[in-house]
């Protein structure tokens, strides 16, 4: 795979697409259940889905550890099942493969160039291990793995591993050749902003992606204003879309039909806004600031058949106290959200 992006990828980035953050499949016995493992990337592209993540949070970032060593195979199994969708149903457009990578730049770069010779377009870059490093650290950092492969920004929220990352650091980071998009998810508006400004002043085209799962429709509906130039956040990459994604890419399907027109922003579309959120907080366990997140993506998926349990590779790591109880509230009350049915007629075909 070339280092840079062909034109055809960065032009589907640019225009916005659902790009669902990837669970990782285990078993009882808290292996790779790689048939599930298939399924679910077969359930997101066949749910309409642009693109996906693996080897982000979502999928765990303890598939990094070496001891663990399953990040090489989760990401050969995505890239595999991409290729056999794209190959059965003859697609005119390739499906965007980000895959996540973490670390110190040794590590990263080891990780960047296995992605690239996997075929991922880009990767999604976790400054989580730099926690106490400066803009000049990072930055460098940055570079070093522009020279690999196409960069997806990610400023990950403080509570699951991220830290702060000011206007100054964007400025420079948006100035950095092979960055292509943003993913924006310190879930914070000030910081939010922060992004979108640095992008703004740079004047670069660099794709703007929302990772604020509690901000989603709101995020995707708004012209972020500074001065003559207005920007737009085109697209998701979340974890929130790793469940009743066809949903997802109706909804986003629907407000770029709405931005694109420029037609007034529907008072429902503003409630679904809400009623998302609302989901978002159940299943994301905001409540124990996110201590159950990746257990409750799964709970979503277990419940539909996708997975077999709500297993991680950390034993200790489960649904929080009351969090149940609140996807079952959110199930009842929001039973237009789901896509249980379209699951329910496609799931027999996606696991075989």
């Amino acid at each position: 795979m070339s280092r840079t992006i062909s034109k055809k990828v960065l032009k589907k980035i640019q225009k916005g697409v659902v790009i669902p953050a990837h669970p990782l499949a285990l078993t009882k016995k808290r292996k790779l259940d790689e048939k599930r493992q298939r399924a679910l990337t077969r359930y997101y592209l066949s749910a309409g889905a642009g693109g996906v993540a693996i080897g982000v949070h979502t999928t765990q970032f303890e598939i990094h550890d070496k001891k663990i060593g399953l990040y090489k195979p989760v990401l050969e199994i995505g890239s595999e099942t991409i290729s056999e969708y794209e190959n059965k149903t003859k697609l005119n457009e390739p499906i965007i493969r980000i895959a996540g990578v973490i670390g110190k730049t040794a590590q990263a770069v080891e990780e960047a160039t296995l992605a690239r010779e996997l075929g991922y377009h880009a990767v999604l870059l976790s400054l989580a291990a730099f926690k106490d490093a400066s803009n000049d650290q990072m930055i460098q950092h940055v570079r070093e793995i522009a020279k690999i492969i196409p960069v997806f920004g990610f400023y990950l929220q403080l509570s699951v591993g991220g830290r702060i990352l000011d206007y100054d650091f964007w400025r420079r980071f948006a100035e950095i050749e092979n960055v292509v998009a943003i993913k924006i998810a310190p879930f914070n508006r000030y910081q939010t902003i922060d992004v979108v400004r640095a992008v703004a002043d740079s004047r670069k085209e660099i794709a703007l992606y929302t990772g604020n799962d509690d901000n989603i429709i709101f995020d995707l509906l708004t012209g972020f204003r500074f001065g003559d130039r207005t920007l737009r956040i085109v697209g998701g990459l979340l974890g929130h879309w790793a469940c009743w994604t066809l949903k997802a890419v109706e909804i986003l399907n629907r407000i770029h039909s709405i931005v694109e027109n420029n037609k007034p922003v529907p008072a429902e579309l503003l409630s679904l806004g809400i009623e998302v959120t609302d989901c978002n907080a159940a299943i994301f366990d905001a409540a124990n600031n996110f201590a159950g997140c990746i257990p409750g993506i799964h709970e979503i998926l277990r419940r539909q058949g996708l997975l077999e349990g709500i297993w991680t590779l950390k034993e200790e790591e489960t649904l929080s106290q009351g969090q149940l109880e609140e996807i079952d509230r959110i199930y009842s009350m929001y039973p237009h959200l789901n896509d249980d049915e379209f699951v329910a007629q496609h799931l027999d075909q996606w696991l075989k």
